[in-house]
C-alpha cells in the first residue's frame, strides 16, 4: 500500500481525507503546526498502526525534512499538500501570512519531495486564483488568472512553482481548485461565523456585505470523493481540475436565513452594504466542471443541499450535540 503524507492534515479537509485513506487500508503521515488545525481532530486515528503524526512548521524546509526523516515510517509515495492560510482577510491585513503559510509551505514541500525523491503531489489550490470573472462559468482555461486577494496570488504562485517542478523532478502533480467547502469539523468560514453569531446574540446578528453575494458550495464529503477520483483516473504529469457543483450557487442572504431558522428563529439579520464582505472577496462565481465530469464524477449534493446539511452539522457541533 502507498504511504501518504498530508500537510495541514489536522485541518478541516485533511481530517476527512485522512479518514478515507485509512479506511482504504493506506498508510498516512499527518504534518501540521496546529496553528489552525487541532490535534483533537486526529484522536480517532491514534490507535491505527497505519497513522503517524508530527507537529512542525512545514514552511521551514530544514525542519520539515529532518522531521520526516526522524519518523522512520518508510518511504513516502504521495504528498497531499493542504497546508495554507485559510484567513483571507487576515492575509490582506498582513501579506506575510499568505507568503509564509501558503507559498513557503509549498516551496518547502517541493524541496522535501526533491531531496527524498517523492514522486507524486496533490495540491489544494483555489477558485481564488481566477479573480473576479463576474457571471462567467469558469473553466480551467478561463483567464489569464488574475487573483484579487493575497491568498489567491500565493495559490497561483504555488501552482507555478509546482508546474516548474514537474519539468524538473516530479513525476506527477494534480492541482485541485477548490470552491467554498463546508462540513465537519468546521474550523472557519461563513457558516461557522454565522452560527456563532446567532448563538451569541439570538436577537439578531450582522452579516458582511449586502447578502447578494452568490457562490457555489461543496460538501467536504463530495470534495474528498473528487480528489480521490482525480488521483485514480487523471492521466498526464500535470493536471488542473476545478472541483465543485455545476449549479448557480446560493446567496449569502439564503445562508444567513438558513442559519437563523436553525439556530435563532427570532433573530433579526442585519446586512451590511456593498456586494463584497471584505477586500479580495469575489462576490459571484460558478464553475464549469466538464473536465472533472469526464472522469465520471458528479457531486451528490448541489450548493443548496450542501448548505442545508452543513448548517445542521455546524449548529450541532457548536451546541455540543
Amino acid at each position: 500500500m502507498p504511504m501518504h503524507l498530508i500537510t495541514g492534515g489536522a485541518g478541516f479537509v485533511g481530517v476527512n481525507l485522512a479518514r478515507r485513506l485509512l479506511a482504504s487500508g493506506e498508510r498516512i503521515v499527518v504534518v501540521d503546526d496546529l496553528s489552525r488545525g487541532q490535534r483533537a481532530f486526529l484522536r480517532e486515528f491514534d490507535r491505527s498502526p497505519l497513522f503517524s503524526f508530527v507537529q512542525l512548521d512545514c514552511a521551514d524546509a530544514e525542519a520539515f525534512i529532518n522531521g520526516i526523516r526522524s519518523l522512520d515510517a518508510g518511504s513516502i509515495d504521495e504528498i497531499w499538500h493542504l497546508a495554507a492560510n485559510s484567513d483571507i482577510p487576515g492575509g490582506v491585513a498582513d501579506p506575510s501570512v499568505d507568503l509564509n503559510r501558503t507559498f513557503m509551505t509549498t516551496f518547502a514541500t517541493l524541496v522535501l519531495m526533491r531531496d527524498l525523491a517523492i514522486p507524486v503531489l496533490h495540491f489544494a489550490s483555489s477558485s481564488a486564483v481566477y479573480g473576479d470573472l463576474k457571471d462567467a462559468a469558469i473553466s480551467e482555461l478561463s483567464g489569464p488568472p488574475e487573483p484579487i486577494s493575497n491568498y489567491g496570488a500565493m495559490k497561483l504562485a504555488s501552482e507555478a512553482q509546482i508546474r516548474a517542478a514537474v519539468e524538473s523532478f516530479l513525476k506527477r502533480a494534480n492541482i485541485f481548485r477548490f470552491p467554498n467547502v463546508i462540513g465537519l469539523p468546521a474550523t472557519h468560514g461563513v457558516l461557522l461565523d454565522l452560527v456563532r453569531k446567532a448563538r451569541r446574540t439570538p436577537s439578531g446578528f450582522d452579516v458582511l456585505g449586502d447578502g447578494t453575494q452568490q457562490k457555489i458550495y461543496l460538501h467536504v464529503d463530495d470534495l474528498v470523493d473528487a480528489m480521490l477520483r482525480i488521483r485514480e483516473r487523471a492521466a498526464g504529469g500535470y493536471n488542473v481540475f476545478n472541483i465543485g457543483p455545476a449549479d448557480e450557487g446560493v446567496t449569502v442572504r439564503e445562508i444567513a436565513e438558513a442559519v437563523r431558522d436553525r439556530v435563532a428563529p427570532r433573530a433579526t439579520i442585519r446586512f451590511g452594504t456593498g456586494d463584497r464582505g471584505w477586500v479580495g472577496d469575489v462576490p459571484r462565481f460558478r464553475y464549469d466542471i466538464g473536465k472533472l465530469a469526464s472522469l465520471g464524477w458528479r457531486p451528490t449534493m448541489d450548493s443548496k443541499a450542501a448548505i442545508k446539511r452543513a448548517v445542521e452539522q455546524v449548529a450541532a457541533q457548536e451546541s455540543g450535540t
